[in-house]
């Protein structure tokens, strides 16, 4: 009754706190130019995809992998000489901080990454719905659907009748374990688990080995990675896309996310993290694996070409593995992906380097960066950590089992996500507690 209690209050304090932001939230966007009071131009790409041949600027604001992104820009200019992309790297807190009011805009960069809150700019026409190009330059045919199908919005296309797309990928992403050979033979560990009991084994001997068993950044993200992984392993993905997507009823409050959570906890308290992991950045516990430092790590391919060149063969990469040896792949991973906004003059131009990011060219650029590249029989074929992550990927995609990160279930979630992770980590809360904060957040968003 008490729980009950508890749900009912919140629910009307959310509704509450809405309604009283609806009047100074309207009136502040009334007054400020280029707001989301702005009309947006038209909801989607027009059916030709010729590229006018006249001098076009583009702008192209982004976050992540701006090494890759400069490499793209080169060569796709390279071949279209006569359009110029002016590249705006923002931090990733920075962008998704500011991406509502960027690109509801009248200044709105003309391609901007997809990231959290785009689904709400897709809704509101802020974006552009790309599925007329989809079909007119075959995207299908070079990007996994799996991948397209995290870019739909979960919505119709008006234009075509079919799935809507609002971005194309460029480097396709998964988070998984890497792990030292030499340490993990040190700790009698011959194989990557075939469970997830198993893993918990390793770590056990890894740490009855005197070596620490499991890097984890947390400052920043790969404690969020850490219980995500977890998660993917004991929730069912229908429920937890369910929670992502904002369906209604839906909730993060399941068995399956208290024992995902009691993990993390359970691990913590028999020392299987590094020292001061809630202090460690993300970039410096790969750095610190890189130096064998630890057993395994835990992040994403993104980090594979830094892990690669430091520790040649020395490094490989596995999924989190499941409940049951039989259980499907399933990881957190999304795409690199580019949106078009409703407000640029050259939609053409635009789609044209989206087009480019399919091509084989781009490919081993992207492969080249670290990612996965969207049609990865179209470059070299990878060798050693770089081949376990394909492999593994090849398998989440086959098993339809590639999830988006939790942040997507609403734009503020990402700081309840970390604080919550850190806490857990260094046991200060109860799993059912933290839960129930993610579910506020989620609640307060979708109530709106």
């Amino acid at each position: 009754m008490m729980d009950r209690t508890h749900r009912v209050r919140r629910r009307v304090a959310a509704a509450a706190s809405s309604v009283a932001l609806v009047l100074p939230l309207t009136a502040c966007d009334a007054l400020t130019p280029g707001s989301a009071a702005a009309e947006p131009g038209p909801r989607s790409v027009p059916s030709s995809t010729a590229v006018p041949g006249e001098d076009i600027t583009l702008r192209l604001q982004f976050a992540d992998a701006p090494l890759m992104v400069d490499a793209l820009i080169a060569a796709f200019e390279k071949d279209h000489p006569n359009i110029r992309i002016e590249p705006q790297y923002k931090t990733f807190s920075d962008y998704v901080q500011n991406l509502k009011l960027t690109m509801t805009s009248d200044t709105a960069p003309d391609i901007a990454q997809y990231a959290v809150g785009m689904t709400d700019l897709a809704a509101d026409g802020h974006i552009l719905d790309l599925a007329p190009y989809r079909e007119a330059y075959g995207w299908d045919e070079a990007v996994p659907p799996v991948s397209m199908d995290q870019l739909t919005a979960g919505r119709t296309s008006e234009t075509t009748g079919g799935r809507a797309l609002f971005g194309v990928p460029a480097g396709l992403s998964m988070t998984g374990i890497y792990y030292n050979k030499e340490l993990a033979e040190r700790a009698g560990i011959d194989s990557p688990p075939r469970t997830l009991a198993e893993f918990e084994d390793q770590l056990a001997a890894a740490k009855e080995a005197g070596l620490t068993p499991l890097g984890v950044g947390a400052l920043d993200s790969s404690g969020l990675h850490l219980w995500a992984a977890l998660l993917n392993q004991t929730m069912p993905t229908d429920d937890y896309w369910d929670w992502v997507n904002g369906a209604k009823g839906a909730t993060i409050e399941k068995p399956a996310g208290i024992t995902a959570s009691e993990l993390v906890i359970e691990w913590s308290r028999k020392g299987y993290y590094n020292e001061s992991a809630n202090g460690t950045a993300q970039v410096d516990s790969t750095a610190q694996f890189a130096k064998g430092d630890s057993v395994f790590l835990i992040n994403g391919n993104w980090a594979a070409g830094q892990l690669a060149t430091a520790m040649k063969d020395n490094v490989g990469f596995f999924p989190m593995p499941g409940v049951r040896a039989s259980a499907r792949t399933v990881a957190s991973g999304f795409s690199v992906s580019y949106a078009i906004s409703s407000r640029t003059e050259h939609p053409e131009a635009a789609g044209a380097f989206l087009d480019f990011l399919t091509s084989p060219e781009a490919g081993q650029i992207i492969s080249d960066n670290g990612f996965l590249p969207a049609n990865p029989k179209a470059v070299a074929k990878p060798e050693g950590v770089l081949a376990d992550i394909a492999e593994g990927h090849r398998r989440a995609v086959a098993d339809d089992g590639i999830t988006t990160f939790p942040d997507f279930a609403a734009p503020a979630m990402l700081d309840r996500l970390r604080s919550g992770v850190q806490k857990l980590i260094a046991d200060r809360v109860e799993p059912a507690d933290y839960l129930d904060s993610l579910q506020d957040e989620w609640e307060e968003h979708h109530a709106q």
